[in-house]
């Protein structure tokens, strides 16, 4: 009987998966039922310490690297390969759900829980990572630790990051005891695959089951500081103020005009803003804020900050202010390798769900690791499509499906890959 016959009949216990997601949404829990788990916070060693004794108890080595990335490996029949690996990330928002990235993970659990109590054991080893800080929500940008494994960052420039409190990224790693020894990027892979939420709409308005996704669409951020005068609120006449928001409004107005223009698939996000000196009674002197622009081809991503760059130093003259614009991420679009998604679809095929082929909108740790081995992820369907989000809503049965999509789509790499 073949490797795959044999595991064909392996199958996720759904109950426990979904008993995994509700315990580990008490760590940093929310009276809405929302999650706020910031990376390298109190909350966020609670989870990562919980992973590494659930994981132990499956018969699971846990390592960390020195970027605080988590491995859970289950050895294999060869453990000189390269393991086929797994993963997302467990941390979360401000205002964050119990499954963005959180899925991935406890899905990837959910595959090794099936191999441990099946007693199946794989050719390789297989392997599950949780990710440090995915969502650049502390520290600014996301993906910031897969993207050191990947070579996008240096380990040296992430240690230095500070959140906007200035506290810096280095010592909160070593504050939570999770700084490994391995130097990040040193970790061997077979493979990576990737189960996500959508965190959009697609999938429940075509009512289908997974989402073979085949690659992650471009992406930019920028930081904006508008600078202006600070001036009394009564005194000063309209035409000689220098006012920094009056000009940040224009400017946001911009950045969804110009994402519009660049439709149906671009999109433009002003998610963050801080107001100074933040007085009723001043004119605001100086503006801080982000820009997120995004598109499934590059050319149109290039286009957009074209305009908008344009745009906004307008806007500026205009309203007699200063604009600094900085790029602090670039992220290419990204397409994952054609065995990976074909595994992927086969398993989805053979379990009879209905799917779709599709683009990522939002950027993953998948995005990453594509650089540096055969990737491909695999979405389920949330709830009117709504993530970043404490009512992110998704149901137990696709859970359920998604891993076992991730757990065929293991098997099949583990009997294809042969690399040393």
């Amino acid at each position: 009987m073949s490797d795959l016959a044999k595991n064909s009949n392996l199958r996720i216990d759904g109950t426990a998966l979904w008993a995994d997601l509700m315990e580990t949404a008490q760590f940093g829990g929310t009276n809405k039922g929302g999650v706020r788990r910031l990376t390298l916070t109190k909350e966020d060693k609670q989870v990562r310490d919980w992973f590494m004794q659930t994981c132990q108890s499956l018969g699971c080595e846990v390592s960390y690297d020195s970027m605080g990335n988590l491995f859970a490996r289950r050895p294999g029949q060869d453990n000189n390969l390269p393991p086929i690996t797994m993963g997302s990330h467990l941390d979360t928002q401000p205002t964050g759900g119990k499954f963005d990235g959180i899925l991935g993970v406890l899905g990837g659990l959910a595959v090794l829980r099936t191999l441990h109590q099946s007693g199946y054991v794989t050719r390789h080893p297989i392997e599950l990572i949780n990710w440090t800080n995915e969502e650049g929500s502390r520290f600014s940008p996301p993906m910031m630790c897969s993207g050191v494994f990947a070579g996008i960052f240096t380990e040296a420039e992430v240690l230095e990051k500070r959140d906007r409190a200035g506290i810096r990224f280095g010592d909160e790693l070593d504050a939570i005891g999770y700084r490994g020894k391995e130097i990040c990027g040193q970790h061997p892979i077979s493979a990576y695959f990737e189960l996500h939420i959508e965190q959009g709409p697609i999938l429940e308005a075509e009512d289908k089951i997974i989402g073979i996704v085949t690659g992650i669409q471009g992406a930019r951020w920028y930081e904006v500081t508008v600078r202006g005068k600070d001036a009394h609120a009564g005194s000063t006449p309209m035409t000689l103020r220098h006012d920094a928001l009056v000009a940040t409004a224009g400017m946001i107005e911009a950045v969804s005009k110009v994402a519009k223009a660049h439709g149906p698939s671009a999109v433009g996000t002003v998610g963050l803003i801080e107001n100074r000196p933040n007085s009723s009674n001043v004119v605001p002197g100086e503006v801080f804020f982000t820009v997120d622009i995004r598109d499934p081809d590059d050319a149109v991503v290039l286009r957009m900050e074209q305009d908008l760059k344009a745009l906004m130093e307008k806007i500026a003259s205009d309203n007699k202010v200063t604009v600094d614009i900085v790029q602090i991420w670039d992220a290419p679009a990204v397409h994952f390798d054609p065995s990976c998604v074909d595994m992927v679809e086969q398993t989805t095929l053979e379990k009879g769900y209905t799917a779709r082929r599709i683009v990522s909108g939002p950027g993953h740790d998948a995005g990453y690791l594509a650089h540096v081995a055969p990737t491909a992820m695999i979405f389920v369907p949330c709830k009117d499509g709504l993530s970043h989000n404490e009512e992110e809503s998704i149901l137990e049965e696709d859970a359920e499906k998604g891993a076992n999509v991730l757990l065929g789509a293991v098997l099949k790499a583990d009997v294809k890959f042969n690399s040393k």
